[in-house]
């Protein structure tokens, strides 16, 4: 039987993990009203930390553990630089240990403390070591990170401030059939950012429905647990990129920043943010961060044939200006449409990851179809027949069982 005064003033005197107070099962573990106090206070304070912690799991034990390394504070950061000092390390054993007691907590110890007047549910104690947890954590911080970055693979510009996607797209490396050679030039970019590498901004830009943007978030869920993270930033939000830019700078992770469907007008004023922050800005560009942008157009700026033949004292100028931007993509990788053949084979792939049954002939033919419809042959049309298929088998399949 634990003493629970005696865990709840190791928790109070957190230093270095005091963050964690904040959480509302810590806070409501060090309002449990002892068995001296008032019935209605005890059966309240019983009541809200149960709340709390059945809300998210029925294990104690695990949801610490979960808090420990979600937890950014200064010991992750000082890790990730490399300079935790082993005065740092010696406090962090202890406080551990604190954890390591709450995590202990079994529903016994607090009907004990509390004497609560009706019975509550109980939860589980699992038996992790979080001491061990927590040292294996920071051994690998640069694969895992640490704080929000640990939990989440894919992020959003929210009013400027970083946001995680909490549901991404999961589509991965193996789902896709076709332009192997286009995807192979980017994903050995990212794997030379991966290993601190030099490696390059790329665009990827070509027909729509081909695979660019699918291409960068299926790169991203192959390599997440390896370090890799994608912040997605939409054409209004550049301006924001120079202080992003300088809070990951020190981040042990590697970053894609993610600017799909990319173009501009020549009057565009986010033209030059970009540009400046892809080459020739005062503050270089950190070596765990590149910038992946899609398009329909190789040249991002919009012309008028006025550019080409207008009254510009100076014409080549205002040509090399406008064409400037794409060239510091050091990588540039065309996705163009499918032509028959590889429409055919995207098609076949598809159809037995969904276990489409249709004859080969007929699909095909009914792909082409669809196809012609939808405006001509992509992944993306590919994709559309196959999943309207597989749902057609499916429902018909289901009106003969009925």
């Amino acid at each position: 039987m634990q003493d629970l005064e005696a865990v709840k003033l190791q928790l109070r005197s957190l230093a270095l993990l005091r963050g964690l107070l904040c959480d509302e099962v810590f806070s409501a573990f060090l309002s449990l009203a002892p068995a001296d106090a008032p019935e209605a206070s005890r059966a309240e304070s019983v009541a809200r930390f149960c709340s709390a912690l059945f809300a998210v799991t029925d294990d104690l034990a695990d949801y610490v553990r979960i808090k420990m390394l979600e937890d950014e504070n200064v010991v992750v950061r000082r890790a990730a630089e490399g300079t935790l000092k082993e005065s740092y390390r010696e406090a962090l054993r202890a406080e551990l240990a604190a954890l390591q007691a709450f995590a202990g907590v079994t529903p016994e110890d607090a009907a004990a403390y509390t004497n609560a007047p009706l019975p509550f549910p109980r939860w589980q104690n699992s038996a992790p070591d979080l001491g061990e947890i927590y040292r294996d954590q920071l051994m690998n911080i640069g694969k895992r990170g640490y704080g929000v970055w640990a939990k989440y693979r894919m992020f959003v510009l929210k009013d400027g401030q970083i946001s995680p996607v909490k549901h991404p797209d999961e589509q991965r490396l193996s789902d896709f059939s076709g332009y192997r050679r286009e995807r192979s030039l980017v994903i050995a970019n990212t794997e030379a950012l991966l290993a601190g590498k030099p490696c390059n901004n790329v665009l990827l830009y070509g027909d729509a429905g081909a695979g660019k943007s699918s291409t960068v978030k299926a790169i991203v869920n192959e390599y997440w647990t390896e370090g890799l993270r994608l912040i997605e930033v939409k054409k209004n939000e550049l301006f924001f990129l120079p202080d992003i830019l300088d809070r990951l700078a020190r981040n042990p992770l590697k970053f894609i920043i993610f600017i799909d469907d990319l173009s501009f007008t020549r009057s565009d004023s986010d033209f030059g943010a970009l540009k400046a922050i892809l080459e020739g800005s005062v503050a270089g560009r950190s070596r765990n961060i590149a910038v992946y942008a899609t398009s329909n157009r190789r040249h991002l700026v919009q012309e008028s044939i006025s550019d080409r033949s207008g009254d510009d004292l100076h014409r080549q100028d205002t040509i090399q200006e406008l064409t400037s931007l794409s060239a510091r993509f050091g990588l540039q990788v065309t996705f163009l449409k499918p032509d028959k053949k590889l429409f055919a084979q995207i098609v076949l792939a598809l159809a037995r990851q969904h276990g489409v049954t249709l004859a080969k002939d007929e699909l095909l033919r009914k792909a082409e179809a669809f196809a012609l419809r939808g405006g001509g042959r992509s992944p993306r049309l590919a994709k559309q027949f196959i999943e309207y298929i597989a749902y057609s088998e499916k429902n018909a399949g289901a009106s003969e069982n009925i």
